[in-house]
Formats: C-alpha cells, sequence, structure tokens
C-alpha cells in the first residue's frame, strides 16, 4: 500500500491547496483504483475539501471561522484555560474540533475524483507559520 508525508509550509491562518500534490501521489503509484486516505498530524489545523476557483471562498472562509472562534484575549473567550501557546493556540484547536483531520478521497482511472471545482486543502488555524506534516496513504 502506497504511503507518503508532505510537509506544507504555512505562512499564518489560511487555507493552502495541495490538490496537485495529492493527485502527483496517486498518478506515481500507478494505482487505477482505490481511496486515497489524506490525514493532517496536528492538532491545531485541519483538512477540507473546497472550492478552489474563487480566491473568495478561502477568505470569507478563513473570515468566518476567525468571527466564530476569536482569539482568547477576546473579552467572549474569557472562559478559555488554555493560553500558554498564546491567544491564537486554544481557538486554533477548537476550529480543528469543529472541522476534520482526515478525508477519504475515491480515486478512478489513476486520479482523485474531486468534482470540478473542488480542490484539497490544509486550513491553518494558527496566526504565525508553521511546517505542517500531511500523511498520504492509497489502499485499494
Amino acid at each position: 500500500m502506497p504511503q507518503t508525508i508532505i510537509t506544507l509550509a504555512t505562512r499564518g491562518s489560511g487555507l493552502y491547496e495541495f490538490t496537485r500534490e495529492a493527485q502527483a501521489f496517486v498518478r506515481e503509484s500507478g494505482r487505477e483504483e482505490g481511496l486515497l486516505t489524506v490525514f493532517v498530524r496536528h492538532t491545531s489545523c485541519s483538512l477540507l475539501v473546497q472550492e478552489n476557483a474563487d480566491p473568495d471562498v478561502k477568505h470569507d472562509l478563513d473570515r468566518f471561522f476567525k468571527r466564530l472562534v476569536p482569539p482568547s484575549t477576546d473579552p467572549s473567550m474569557r472562559w478559555i484555560v488554555h493560553t500558554a501557546e498564546g491567544p491564537d493556540d486554544m481557538p486554533a484547536h477548537i476550529k480543528a474540533a469543529l472541522t476534520q483531520v482526515s478525508i477519504g478521497i475515491p480515486v478512478a482511472g489513476g486520479r482523485l475524483l474531486l468534482g470540478t471545482w473542488q480542490g484539497l486543502y490544509l486550513f491553518e488555524h494558527r496566526d504565525r507559520p508553521h511546517r505542517r506534516e500531511v500523511v498520504l496513504h492509497l489502499s485499494g
């Protein structure tokens, strides 16, 4: 069963597309059919399948989650206890809990069966840059 780990460098909060890297992994595996499991090895970021045509979608999603779960310095977040790693850390864990850390994508004809406007994204929830590891596992 082919498996690899890719590293994605983030520049702060936002969505980082890695559809090409995932498709290249599937193509290089030589498999025509299967299931690609994508798993992020961190607790303060997550994964999304989302529109990749209009960059406004990425912007609006990031802004929505920032409004939904503001930093721990926001008065509405006074209840947060975990603040040792900064005001964005616990909110990042909450955002990751609301989204997903693993996604399964069918593969047929040696290609990901994503829709026309769908792409794979790492959703970084921390404000500062990070290096994130994403596991790609193709079974079938």
